[in-house]
């Protein structure tokens, strides 16, 4: 999943780190590393803690950016950038608002498009709860309808 997603990210990085002139170009693949890495943690944070409703509940999501789970990942990202690159929090700040939204907008709707296999659900919880997700990913491959 990790290489997937920060395939993802490198897409959607252009204005956010890129072109962003606080990033020097020689940091923009450890800063899009970075932001995939506090992604995972946040998710895998989300799945141990008890919210598979949480998370069930943002990979149906209708508008990813305003679910409360987005703005947690956001916030995580932000720190991880602020620690390992020195940015302040303006920057921090711009780069997560302009990356992580669509980030997570395309994973979800990745996730749910039956056309489009690069990512599915069940590697995705696996990836977050260590392991073939058990009765999790029943659960919620019960919301989903899968079987």
């Amino acid at each position: 999943m990790f290489e997937q997603l920060l395939d993802l990210v490198k897409e959607q990085a252009g204005s956010a780190v890129v072109n962003n002139p606080a990033v020097p170009n020689e940091k923009n693949d450890a800063v899009c590393e970075t932001a995939t890495n506090s992604i995972i943690d946040k998710l895998k944070d989300l799945a141990g803690n008890g919210g598979v409703e949480a998370l069930t509940s943002l990979f149906q999501s209708g508008n990813v950016a305003d679910h409360p789970a987005v703005s947690n990942i956001a916030s995580g990202v932000a720190g991880d950038l602020m620690k390992k690159f020195g940015f302040d929090n303006g920057t921090a700040g711009n780069i997560v608002s302009q990356l992580i939204p669509t980030v997570m907008s395309k994973l979800t709707s990745k996730t749910n498009d039956p056309n489009d296999s690069s990512f599915d659900l069940g590697s995705i919880i696996g990836t977050l709860t260590g392991g073939g997700g058990g009765g999790i990913l029943n659960v919620i491959k019960g919301f989903f309808g899968s079987k």
